[in-house]
């Protein structure tokens, strides 16, 4: 019995989980992934646009632009992101806790590639 009890004792702890407000942030994140998408597909044809001097286009494409930031669902999330991007990091921009910033950047990582 004492032995297992010190084997117990010895044996690895698992990681820590991530804190609340990382797991809400990933969370939040995961909902506006798809809003981000069309943003981030939006800014490079606005910029291509641009140098193309294809005015009638940009004109659509950054009435579309204004049309999603407009969307108060989208706003509301964005800035409850912002919050929640405030508790994560300290004031340097790194994570109060690393399981945190390993999780938030593997969650990035992916909603970034599913966007391609």
């Amino acid at each position: 019995m004492r032995r297992l009890l010190l084997c117990l004792l010895f044996a690895p702890l698992p990681a820590l989980a991530i804190t609340p407000g990382a797991q809400e942030f990933i969370d939040v994140s995961a909902k506006l992934e798809s809003v981000q998408c069309e943003k981030r597909k939006l800014r490079r044809a606005i910029v291509l646009a641009g140098v193309e001097g294809r005015a009638a286009d940009l004109k659509k494409l950054r009435a579309r632009f204004a049309e999603i930031n407009a969307d108060p669902e989208t706003a509301r999330l964005e800035k409850r992101l912002a919050v929640l991007e405030a508790r994560v990091l300290d004031s340097r921009g790194r994570a109060r806790n690393a399981e945190d910033l390993d999780a938030i950047s593997l969650q990035q990582r992916q909603a970034f590639y599913r966007c391609e």
